[in-house]
């Protein structure tokens, strides 16, 4: 989902913040049995919704932003359009359902602030036909997981000034399966991660998966009234942040989703944010070099510092981690195999060349 902004304030306040956490739990509810390849489609529209409340609550107009999108199922893309027609928000969903990877209804959009939630690790998005494009400038991402597709997609569409926000499994901050590890420090190079938040596990409904929120800025240097971050890259772990309100559901209080968004805003010099100062345990600024140094990892509790969880709780759970390893096995004895075979061939090759 991609969403342009012209000329809006963007900073945020507690009421905000409160009514931001209330849309997302009720997102979070409407996705239940939903499977999480489906969940997308939920919040699709509610992402939408929250846009433009959120810039009437800041003093704008709807007709201060245009709001582009695409939606890869014809069913819910007709229930997105309904969503926003009674709510009179106008939006470019592209003129049919289509897949973003393989058929992009806005190739040259560049927006100005973008959000998303994509699927999880998938593995059916069609990356043995997609091996060479214009948007993997970082380096082709394996076939067997599309989160840095995601991650490339949603940079190639930002403006020059454009920053994106989307959530993503914790495996993207420190994997280096097939070509991730190498296409993630790249990222980290051209200096576009502007901060990066560790949540806690069992947020949702249908999955006890932790996450982590990736923030992405095309210009870190001179953009609106922001400091110049050149070069440093903020790190929250918000991992201990919560409350259980049943036996398996952890939820956010407006108080952590305000302590996170204020950490943030006051690190990248917000008006009115007030100082930021490194907490122990919970946010950290580093420079690029310092994370290139440890691996190009971007696991928040590998640089805050002291904290009550240990560092191995920054990977995904291990089902997701030996699915990760099945596949990089499988691949490497794919490989094997296809070397014996060219072996083979070269040795009958010199036997025969001897028999003449």
């Amino acid at each position: 989902m991609e969403k342009k902004e012209r000329d809006t304030e963007s900073n945020a306040n507690g009421a905000t913040l409160g009514f931001e956490a209330t849309l997302w739990q009720a997102a979070d509810k409407l996705r239940n049995n939903l499977d999480a390849a489906e969940y997308k489609h939920v919040v699709l529209g509610l992402m939408f919704v929250q846009s433009e409340v959120f810039v009437e609550a800041h003093g704008g107009q709807r007709d201060d932003i245009s709001i582009f999108g695409q939606e890869s199922n014809s069913t819910t893309r007709q229930l997105a359009l309904m969503n926003l027609a009674i709510r009179g928000i106008e939006a470019n969903l592209g003129i049919t359902h289509a897949d973003s990877f393989h058929n992009d209804l806005h190739p040259g959009l560049k927006a100005d602030y973008l959000l998303a939630n994509p699927p999880f690790n998938d593995s059916d998005w069609g990356g043995d036909r997609l091996r060479e494009d214009r948007r993997w400038v970082f380096g082709a991402p394996p076939a067997a997981n599309a989160n840095f597709a995601w991650v490339q997609h949603f940079i190639y569409h930002l403006a020059p000034n454009g920053m994106a926000g989307f959530v993503l499994a914790n495996g993207s901050m420190n994997t280096n399966t097939a070509n991730e590890g190498e296409i993630r420090k790249q990222i980290i190079e051209a200096d576009l991660v502007d901060c990066m938040v560790a949540l806690p596990g069992q947020l949702f409904y249908s999955t006890s998966i932790p996450v982590c929120l990736w923030f992405i800025a095309r210009n870190k240097e001179s953009h609106l009234s922001f400091r110049n971050r050149r070069s440093e890259i903020l790190f929250i772990d918000a991992r201990t942040l919560g409350g259980m309100i049943d036996r398996v559901h952890r939820e956010l209080t407006d108080a952590d989703i305000t302590r996170i968004a204020d950490t943030y805003h006051a690190w990248r010099g917000d008006v009115e944010a007030g100082e930021y100062a490194d907490v122990p345990g919970f946010c950290k600024s580093i420079t690029v070099e310092e994370v290139q140094n440890h691996g190009a990892v971007l696991s928040p509790g590998r640089y805050v510092g002291s904290t009550d969880q240990a560092e191995e709780n920054d990977d995904e759970p291990f089902a997701n981690t030996l699915a990760h390893l099945t596949q990089s096995l499988t691949e490497q004895m794919a490989e094997a195999r296809r070397l014996d075979t060219e072996i083979a061939e070269n040795l009958e090759l010199v036997e025969i060349g001897e028999e003449l």
